[in-house]
């Protein structure tokens, strides 16, 4: 499994008592190779999984996130291999998540590793940029042991290079694979109709997108994002998003793009664009960066904006995990007084539900609640067959969410535009949406949703006195946390939301006189 260092499978840093018993867990359930890497790439991060694993007999593989910034040099991954392998990993990743590594850079950065390292190497490289497969053969010929492939049919875009194609290029070489090509087509036979089940939740990337090569957005991050500002009527502005990703990148210290990074400089991006100021609303996820609680970044970040989240504090320059105290006994009290107001039944293993409550509480605790409901989830896909005529041409009204978008579709079948439909959408755009109305309503001004999203946790009580700055709601957007904030000192004369309330973008949210 792909085990994000301290982060485990969520989005901050966990002590490390849950870390152990996670993976303890993951084993015990059959999981028994763990790719283990950090966004941050701080080798401090991996130590804790990767000793439990170990502890725990299986194989632990660590990973570099391999990324290009001006502060990214050959030398910076021939450091952290040795340190993997010191920490005692059974091998090396190199995770290639966004299709950067170029095919020569590919051939020198495996040759070094060889020549650095005792413990077998693997490529893991994504084709959305169209470098994957020559990377692959270049990472052959430098002495690559194993490299990551997908079946023809659910391979390339946003995936990996065909394996069918890797065994075919390798078949004549020295590095013959051994692999048969008529058993590898009925695999590939065999999911071709299963990929055709889930073609609605594909991204629109058909080819090869050279963008990435600039903004270095990973493929799984790509589709994230499309997902993401479909939600908010606003998917006319991802070249926008795409050309601030690396700009706020900078500004965080060239992080990596792999999840969870991926997702916190995304998400900020969108903000920074919807919102039509850069960082006038930073989300708990970004200042949690700037502050260190993700540990050391590749380069020092923004000054700037890291005195304004610190606010006179300082920041972290220790391994994160050492400021948590044990968790594991909170989390279970938690758990439990939610188990027995909501009268949840638990799992036969009641460590199991806990944990996912751990990770991702709102979204755990409704998965248990509802698990043996299938009403709650979306229907099994369904394969529909497209048919390629004249008839599918046109424009429609398609119904998601709650809102409606008007979709023109071509003669092939092709989704050409598609937009919010005036007359059945109240909601403002995205980058029409303010978090502070302009002008006053009766009561006080109003403070709406810079973005859709579920309400988290409502911070404030009505007829409390706030000043300026003081956080008012914790909105979960684009799977992040942003705290909206209040402009002004005043008076909450009205709450229009609560906690688990999901919200629109512009939708009013509370008032102050």
């Amino acid at each position: 499994m792909l085990l994000r260092g301290q982060n485990l499978l969520g989005y901050r840093h966990y002590s490390d008592d849950v870390v152990r018993k996670f993976v303890e867990r993951c084993v015990e359930n059959g999981i028994g190779v763990f790719r283990i890497f950090d966004a941050m790439n701080d080798m401090r991060n991996l130590k804790t999984a990767t000793d439990q694993v170990i502890k725990m007999g299986q194989h632990a593989q660590g990973t570099l996130s391999y990324t290009v910034s001006p502060v990214h040099t050959m030398q910076t991954w021939i450091d952290m291999a040795k340190s993997i392998e010191d920490m005692g990993a059974h091998s090396l990743c190199i995770k290639d998540m966004a299709g950067l590594l170029q095919p020569y850079v590919a051939y020198d950065l495996v040759k070094m590793l060889k020549e650095t390292v005792d413990i077998p190497i693997q490529l893991h490289a994504h084709a959305t940029t169209g470098l994957s497969t020559a990377s692959i053969i270049k990472s052959v010929e430098a002495g690559i042991d194993r490299v990551d492939t997908a079946i023809g049919s659910m391979s390339m875009t946003y995936g990996h290079s065909a394996t069918n194609s890797v065994v075919s290029i390798l078949e004549n070489s020295p590095r013959k694979t051994g692999l048969d090509l008529e058993k590898l087509e009925e695999i590939d036979a065999y999911f071709r109709p299963i990929r055709a089940k889930y073609a609605q939740f594909e991204g629109s990337l058909k080819g090869v997108d050279s963008r990435i090569l600039l903004s270095q957005v990973p493929g799984g991050m790509l589709t994230n994002m499309e997902s993401q500002l479909r939600e908010q009527n606003a998917i006319d502005k991802m070249d926008e998003v795409l050309l601030e990703i690396p700009k706020v990148r900078k500004d965080l210290g060239y992080i990596p793009l792999v999840t969870p990074t991926s997702q916190i400089v995304g998400t900020q991006s969108v903000l920074n664009v919807l919102t039509g100021e850069r960082y006038k609303t930073i989300t708990k996820e970004s200042a949690g960066i700037l502050k260190g609680e993700y540990g050391a970044t590749p380069a020092p970040v923004n000054q700037g904006l890291q005195e304004k989240v610190l606010d006179g504090d300082k920041a972290i320059t220790c391994r994160p995990a050492d400021n948590i105290a044990p968790e594991m006994h909170i989390l279970e009290q938690e758990f439990d007084e939610i188990v027995a107001e909501k009268k949840l039944t638990l799992a036969d293993n009641k460590i199991d539900d806990l944990l996912t409550y751990a990770l991702f509480p709102q979204v755990g605790i409704n998965f248990i609640e509802n698990r043996n409901n299938p009403d709650f989830f979306e229907p099994v896909p369904q394969a529909s067959g497209v048919k390629n005529n004249s008839d599918e041409e046109g424009t429609y009204t398609v119904s998601f969410k709650g809102n409606s978008y008007s979709v023109d579709v071509s003669a092939g079948g092709d989704v050409t535009s598609m937009k919010a439909s005036s007359d059945t959408s109240s909601a403002p755009k995205a980058n029409e949406a303010k978090i502070v109305a302009d002008t006053p309503v009766e009561g006080g001004e109003e403070i709406g949703a810079p973005l859709s999203g579920n309400i988290w946790k409502v911070m404030v009580a009505l007829n409390q006195s706030v000043n300026e700055g003081d956080v008012l709601v914790i909105l979960e957007a684009m799977k992040m946390e942003t705290e909206i904030k209040s402009a002004k000192s005043g008076v909450v004369t009205d709450i229009n939301v609560k906690a688990g309330d999901a919200v629109t973008v512009g939708q009013a949210l509370l008032s102050i006189a």
